[in-house]
């Protein structure tokens, strides 16, 4: 017993030790778009609460402090990007390469905002040092350089799941035939045609990357991040420790990842539901009829709508048996039935929860989309940009959910969709049953999450699970060189196979060019 005592003190010591001596963490979560940081902020929450001291950079400093938690706010970014996230609702209507060439144009802004902020020039210049970098990965591959000025290793967290910039990174495959671009609404199960579009636009993507866009952001490394010796920003890209993705096989699709690239999908979401606030609670309590929420995001402000659209969802509301909470930014909204319940916020995790919310319409952002698919509740959506067409592609091949398009959205089609979904119970059948297979986890996504963090911390880096397809250009990597050497030598026996028949040929069955002119000679003589 006192074995057993002594052992129970001890190993209570070496905890509080662990929980005392935790990492030093840097955050750098630096795009405008709430969503983004919800995710980023989930992970550094849960680091700051298992001890670890953290350092966060973003454009929103927590509204309460935390313990173990330092804010570098960057304000500047959200001033200068207002008009950009006021106009997101004017992006539908661009093409695919259009929105490949401006997200990346917003990239280097963004980048470029970042860095030029005092509050992060000054933090550069501190000589702090760090355990681990904690970085998203969006179209800002200068904000490596974090890493190299405090020489730790960096782990990514790609809040847009799987895409060419994080695959590179870590030399992930991702072949055309089955894994569809995102910013196409395919799914893994393409026909010619589709995989056709896809490789099209797949390969406009790359060149631009490669030949635009990343010079540019070398540019911004060399320019911005301080240090003499600073390592080539081509290598210090391709060393990165680790990569998170934002994603699950159950809410996607499979996808190849390497040892080194792993799914923590929907670590922001809320294990133990919070009570709602009281107002809220009775307006979904007394829903005798069930209950409908209407958000379109963190991003995409409900306000802005045009008002003949807004008319239109209004009078579809107004229609309903069920109540609705729709996530509206005004005080005020003209015309609102009193079925309606408005408000700038609401706690969607912990509504979505809710028994009585039936439905839920969205614009099918992939935060959204996990939400959902965790809680059960089938989905109508109004995609806008970006992957919400694509996981609104998903989410029709699944089985729960319709998609309606923002150009023909009208009081008749977004009622004839809200009754298909309250009307036809294989919606909630088949999100049911999506909801069991994203739950049957062996570790929660968050747990997930930090064990990778701290193991990267453990190790160093953990340089023995990067692949070697990490130190590979894209020639290397897709073995261009050594198929054009096979072509090269395939042609050349060619080659040399039709010059040794043509020779045999000719002494078989041809004629010499002396015995030619003998008969031509002879010939020659006869008619004379």
């Amino acid at each position: 017993m006192r074995l057993i005592s002594l052992y129970c003190v001890l190993a209570t010591i070496a905890s509080i030790c662990m929980i005392t001596n935790g990492y030093k963490i840097l955050g750098v979560f630096p795009t405008m778009a709430k969503s983004h940081y919800i995710v980023g902020s989930s992970l550094m929450k849960g680091l700051a609460e298992k001890g670890h001291e953290i350092t966060m950079i973003s454009p929103f400093p927590l509204s309460k402090p935390m313990k173990n938690w330092r804010d570098i706010p960057t304000p500047g970014i959200l001033e200068k990007t207002k008009a950009l996230m006021d106009n997101i609702i004017n992006l539908r209507s661009q093409g695919v390469i259009e929105a490949l060439v401006d997200l990346f144009n917003m990239g280097l802004m963004l980048t470029n905002l970042t860095l030029q902020e005092p509050s992060v020039q000054n933090f550069l210049r501190s000589k702090e040092k760090f355990d681990v970098v904690v970085m998203e990965i969006f179209v800002n591959e200068a904000d490596i350089g974090f890493g190299a000025v405090f020489d730790a290793p960096i782990v990514g967290v790609s809040t847009f799941g799987s895409n060419m910039w994080v695959n590179d990174m870590v030399g992930s495959p991702a072949p055309l035939s089955y894994v569809p671009n995102p910013f196409i609404p395919l799914t893994d199960r393409m026909s010619l045609l589709e995989r056709l579009g896809n490789i099209g636009v797949s390969v406009a993507e790359r060149l631009y990357n490669d030949f635009v866009y990343l010079p540019k952001q070398k540019e911004l490394y060399e320019k911005m991040i301080p240090g003499d010796n600073k390592p080539c920003f081509y290598e210090l890209r391709k060393n990165i420790s680790m990569v998170l993705l934002n994603s699950h096989f159950s809410v996607g699709h499979p996808k190849p990842y390497v040892t080194n690239m792993v799914e923590v999908g929907g670590m922001h979401i809320n294990r133990k539901t919070k009570p709602l606030p009281a107002d809220i609670k009775k307006f979904l309590d007394e829903a005798k009829d069930g209950a409908i929420y209407f958000s379109m995001g963190s991003n995409l402000k409900s306000k802005l709508l045009p008002v003949e659209k807004r008319e239109a969802i209004l009078k579809t509301f107004a229609g309903l048996k069920q109540r609705v909470l729709w996530k509206f930014e005004d005080k005020e909204l003209p015309g609102k039935p009193n079925n309606v319940l408005i408000s700038d916020w609401f706690p969607q995790d912990d509504i979505l929860s809710h028994p009585n919310v039936k439905l839920f319409i969205t614009h099918g952002g992939l935060l959204s989309s996990m939400e959902t698919i965790y809680h059960g509740v089938p989905i109508i959506g109004i995609p806008m940009f970006g992957d919400q067409f694509l996981n609104m592609a998903r989410a029709e091949r699944a089985g729960f959910g319709i998609t309606v398009d923002y150009e023909q959205l009208s009081q008749k089609t977004l009622g004839d969709a809200i009754r298909e979904i309250l009307s036809n119970n294989k919606y909630a059948l088949q999100i049911k049953e999506m909801s069991r297979r994203y739950k049957d986890q062996p570790m929660l996504p968050l747990e997930t999450a930090i064990y990778w963090v701290e193991y990267v911390a453990r190790h160093k880096g953990a340089d023995h699970i990067k692949s070697a397809s990490q130190a590979l250009s894209f020639i290397q990597y897709h073995n261009l060189d050594a198929f054009g050497i096979i072509l090269l030598a395939f042609y050349l026996v060619y080659r040399l196979i039709m010059g040794m028949l043509r020779k045999v040929f000719g002494l078989c069955f041809g004629r010499t060019k002396t015995e030619e002119k003998k008969v031509k000679v002879t010939n020659k003589k006869k008619k004379n």
